[in-house]
């Protein structure tokens, strides 16, 4: 008996081997098997959740949206809709009878609010508005819906055939994937379920967003800038309405920054909101505080000042004494609990993993969506402080690659700052020296966390060690941390970066004769930077950059920012040209450089992208801009992002020598 377990035990030991020598390293390709699941959202009765799954069509090159259903027991899992045309933003009526969700299949017009009745039969559309849906929520009574639709542009005509001037009067005037700003403004109205009329429940020239219902079914609370130039300031207060046409609105705060996601509690006493901690008229370098008022905009009061750390979201428990949030931490993002009664805060589900979502209602289930270092997001159902995974769509793809060992490590900058930071590496043999690849974060309020990072995992995949770096003006960290960068781009970051470095040279991990260096957005505008202050990288990667920072003044969406942060460049040219440092000290970066940008991009304009490129080439360094067509800030057709991994990986392997690696 003894020599019969010990041979099933030595055979199950190599089919394990076997399995791990049939896992290949990814690689881009790889991207196009990722599914990305999100949008959580409980059936009334506790029984179900709904969920968004997109994956990736590439016969027709584009990622499409679906909806599923899974129970609450893990047994059952159902795909609701099928078709070429996406639906997401699923949400249940209260009383359960129906699953409503956005889709543009059969419109003309963009996304209409769909309705599939629970009862049988298939989804039905609803809605034929013109202007863009994108919210809606349902009464507590199940009998109407609360819709945000944008203006219609040629106010719901057809476009004319030869388009007419485009007439711009406004300070903001373009943003990116929205582009040329007019006069166009997001509004709330009433949809009666069983009638299907459409009532006009706001107008005029502001913007109202975010709505929800009191419990009683009567009162919308929603979210608007009413100040004399909303352009101007990045002011939102919280307004209510009687949910009736040509009801009069309360406002309930006064805060001169930004108030947002008002909550009613199920009693209706109370409504949690999150308030920014600046009221200046615009601050990057935030974080938001969970506040609760009476209903009446009374007695408001911070729940989280003693946190020092951002909230995302909030639910109240059925109890109505209790709101469960996120936190965004170092490197973790983690459910936390706060009594509003006491004030006391409790941790919930922490770990070496990120929750990004979280659901509940009536019903006292808790679902949340989560993400660690192996592992995209999935739906867990979080049972006390324990999570038991529901959703498994990653499953099948992730059993044929070999995923990158990741870990955190701290590193010490120059002027002493730590900071933290997150390492990727091809496996885990201690002592191995890797050629490297410092990939940075963008934002730049933002963090590296213990999640799943495909970018990193592919480079890793090419035989690079790899890491992210929470340099100062990421969150996480505290306000201060996160303040450290206001009006001194390009300094502090560089330090905090080369700090890593230097960290990960001392252990042995990184080769320092093959050092790489790339990222997107900020952390393009950082890649920039850095080789410009450092010359020891043999490779880098700008993605949606700049360097030349006076000259994206009035090209880009960012205005408000720089005129309240650096001031306009005919007062301020001194402070415009110490940011703009490296493009006037081109001459000192020595590093080729692939320069990628979307054509169609505001955020960073590809202006950042061709100056940097001009200036490299014009010296005679290597370099190359890669422009793709219809593209904004961030790449969204999946033939690019493949392309642009793909990139990645060729240019650091040209550089650093790794071509056999990539084979």
């Amino acid at each position: 008996m003894k020599k019969a377990v010990l041979s099933v035990i030595a055979l199950s030991l190599a089919i394990t081997a076997a399995a791990q020598q049939d896992k290949k390293p990814i690689k881009p390709v790889d991207f196009y098997r990722i599914p990305s699941v999100s949008d959580p959202q409980l059936s009334p009765d506790g029984k179900w959740v709904a969920y968004s799954v997109s994956t990736i069509d590439t016969a027709k090159d584009k990622r499409v949206s679906h909806l599923w259903m899974q129970s609450w027991d893990g047994k059952e899992s159902l795909k609701l809709t099928h078709g070429d045309e996406a639906a997401s933003t699923p949400r249940w009526s209260p009383d359960g009878k129906y699953l409503a969700f956005l889709s543009s299949r059969d419109s003309k017009d963009g996304s209409q609010l769909w309705l599939i009745d629970r009862r049988g039969g298939e989804g039905a559309k609803v809605t034929s508005v013109k202007g863009s849906l994108t919210e809606y929520a349902w009464s507590p009574d199940s009998k109407k819906l609360v819709l945000v639709i944008g203006d219609p542009e040629n106010k719901g005509k057809p476009a004319p055939g030869t388009p007419k001037p485009i007439v711009i009067d406004r300070y903001h005037f373009k943003q990116d994937i929205e582009g040329y700003l007019q006069q166009l403004h997001d509004h709330l109205y009433l949809l009666d379920v069983s009638t299907k009329k459409l009532d006009t429940l706001t107008s005029g020239e502001k913007d109202e967003n975010s709505p929800v219902w009191s419990p009683d079914s009567k009162t919308i609370a929603f979210v608007s800038n009413r100040t004399v130039d909303p352009d101007k300031n990045s002011n939102k207060d919280i307004f209510t309405i009687d949910a009736r046409p040509n009801a009069a609105m309360l406002q309930l705060t006064t805060w001169k920054g930004r108030d947002s996601n008002p909550q009613w509690s199920p009693d209706g006493r109370y409504i949690s909101y999150l308030r920014s901690t600046s009221d200046a008229d615009y601050m990057m370098y935030d974080q938001n505080l969970l506040c609760i008022m009476d209903a009446v905009g009374s007695n408001s009061r911070i729940l989280t000042q003693q946190l020092d750390r951002p909230v995302v979201g909030q639910f109240w428990s059925k109890d109505n004494k209790n709101l469960a949030f996120l936190v965004v931490d170092d490197r973790q993002r983690y459910v936390a609990n706060i009594n509003v009664n006491n004030g006391k805060i409790s941790t919930v589900s922490k770990g070496v993993y990120s929750i990004t979502d979280i659901n509940t209602n009536s019903s006292g289930n808790w679902v949340v969506a989560k993400t660690d270092p192996y592992t995209p997001t999935e739906l867990f159902a979080l049972e006390g402080d324990k999570l038991r995974q529901l959703t498994f769509h990653n499953q099948d793809w992730l059993s044929t690659v070999k995923l990158a060992q990741v870990s955190g490590f701290q590193s010490k900058s120059a002027d002493g700052t730590n900071v933290s930071d997150i390492l990727f590496t091809p496996d885990s043999i201690p002592g191995k020296k890797w050629p490297f690849i410092l990939f940075i974060h963008g934002g730049p309020v933002g963090q590296d966390e213990y999640a799943f990072d495909a970018t990193r995992q592919i480079l890793a995949g090419a035989g690079y060690a790899v890491a992210g770096v929470n340099y100062r003006g990421s969150n996480g960290r505290g306000l201060d941390f996160c303040k450290a960068i206001y009006a001194d781009w390009g300094n502090k970051e560089v330090k905090d970066l080369l700090g890593a470095v230097d960290q990960l040279e001392k252990m042995g991990i990184a080769d320092p004769n093959r050092l790489g260096i790339g990222g997107w957005s900020y952390g393009g505008i950082l890649t920039d930077y850095t080789i410009a202050s450092d010359t020891r990288f043999k490779a880098a990667a700008s993605g949606a950059g700049s360097g030349l920072q006076l000259s994206v003044y009035g090209s880009d969406q960012y205005v408000l920012q720089y005129e309240n942060e650096i001031g306009v460049p005919w007062k301020s040219a001194d402070k415009w040209l110490q940011i703009s440092y490296p493009f006037f000290h081109a001459d000192r970066i020595k590093t080729p450089v692939l320069f990628m940008s979307g054509l169609k991009d505001f955020n960073v304009p590809t202006i950042g992208s061709e100056q940097m490129y001009q200036a490299l080439r014009s010296q005679n360094i290597p370099t190359e801009l890669i422009l793709y067509p219809n593209q904004f800030h961030g790449i969204t057709k999946p033939s690019y992002q493949v392309d642009r991994l793909q990139r990645y990986v060729d240019w650091y392997n040209k550089y650093l020598n790794q071509s056999t690696l990539s084979k």
